[in-house]
């Protein structure tokens, strides 16, 4: 079995968008943030705050890419309907209906 960064990271990111394991996740990532326990221990001069930075990001921006794709939801209008809604809606008032009738 091959370890890899890349499996690392879609593990975990599968597991916060799953809504039962969600919660348990981000605690758990907290712990993991605030124990003195970590893969690489803070007394190290870089490397042990790099691997608490790189937890952090990760957890903020997966956390914050949920909550906006949440809320575009709740909106009911994403932005690929929303884009497609405002080009339709300025190619109709720009429209003219003519009635045209045959001249002879």
């Amino acid at each position: 079995m091959k370890f890899s960064i890349e499996a690392l990271y879609n593990w975990y990111r599968g597991l916060l968008r799953n809504p039962k394991y969600r919660w348990w996740v981000v605690l758990g990532t907290f712990l993991y943030f605030v124990s003195p326990i970590d893969i690489a221990p803070d007394f190290l001069p870089i490397v042990g705050q790099l691997d608490d930075v790189l937890i952090l990001t990760l957890l903020v921006s997966e956390v914050s890419q949920i909550a906006i794709e949440g809320f575009k939801a709740r909106r009911g209008t994403p932005e690929s309907q929303t884009a497609n809604a405002s080009s339709q809606s300025t190619s109709q008032t720009e429209s003219i209906d003519v009635d045209a009738v045959s001249v002879e």
